[in-house]
């Protein structure tokens, strides 16, 4: 009497087994990954043909010195050579995104070699402390003006071609970090500076005399963010050679206190 029981216990315990393993995924087979793509290959097979080796082919455009004219960002540049550019000769490609964004790499790293090899850091490091006063303002291993950026590891954090832009037209990019402002007390007194930070209840900021000030702002009557920068241009305060050099010496700044 005990074994119809059993059966259909089997049978039922067979039968859950079977559907548990016709549902459960199948493990896919990974392995390990490729070798990273070769962005000058890449390049060399794919883009020199319309842009040259060295990237100087089409008009205006400059891919090995850094110039493009539609992107600035990375991720844009990894978008033109994925989508191309509309109602242009730039198609679009069959790249994957990693092949997109190794090339990318190759064109920046092409730059910052060609900015460290067209001056001469040596001189650029004499303008910066002599001609250019850069000092006054910035500080570079431990040497120089706080009131400006740090730019002890500049060459690291930004590319040949953004360097040379700041110099030469500093009001057109200004990173929201290094913004400065005005403030008016209450009771009148102008305070400009750095910002390095804000909340909801206080600001605070590097002041024109390198002090740290913190004030609330119940304490200001106004709070007004300057659109211009506080760095002259360079553009007809130093040849093109000299910028060439003083643009070498901070690429060459990659941190570490060299």
């Amino acid at each position: 009497m005990l074994r119809a029981p059993v059966a259909l216990a089997v049978l039922v315990f067979g039968l859950s087994t079977s559907v548990s393993r016709a549902q459960a995924p199948a493990t896919p087979n990974v392995g390990p990954p490729g070798p990273p793509p070769n962005g000058e290959q890449l390049y060399m097979d794919n883009c020199a043909e319309c842009h040259g080796p060295e990237g100087d082919v089409v008009p205006d455009v400059d891919l090995g010195h850094g110039r493009f004219r539609r992107a600035t960002t990375d991720p844009e540049l990894v978008g033109i050579v994925l989508r191309g550019i509309p109602n242009t000769a730039m198609p679009p490609s069959n790249f994957s995104e990693r092949e997109a964004s190794a090339i990318v790499r190759f064109l920046r790293a092409k730059a910052r070699r060609a900015a460290a090899t067209a001056g001469a850091a040596a001189n650029g490091q004499a303008i910066f402390a002599g001609k250019g006063n850069c000092a006054s303002c910035h500080r570079v291993n431990g040497t120089g003006s706080r009131l400006g950026p740090d730019l002890s590891e500049i060459g690291r954090l930004r590319h040949s071609t953004d360097i040379e832009r700041a110099i030469v037209e500093p009001d057109a990019l200004i990173v929201p970090s290094n913004r400065f402002l005005r403030l008016v007390t209450r009771d009148g007194q102008t305070i400009t500076g750095r910002m390095l930070n804000q909340d909801a209840f206080s600001v605070q900021l590097l002041d024109s005399k390198e002090q740290l000030r913190s004030l609330l702002r119940a304490d200001l009557g106004e709070f007004t963010f300057i659109d211009t920068s506080p760095m002259p241009s360079y553009r007809e305060k130093l040849s093109p050679q000299e910028i060439s050099d003083l643009v070498s010496y901070l690429v060459s700044l990659q941190g570490g206190g060299q």
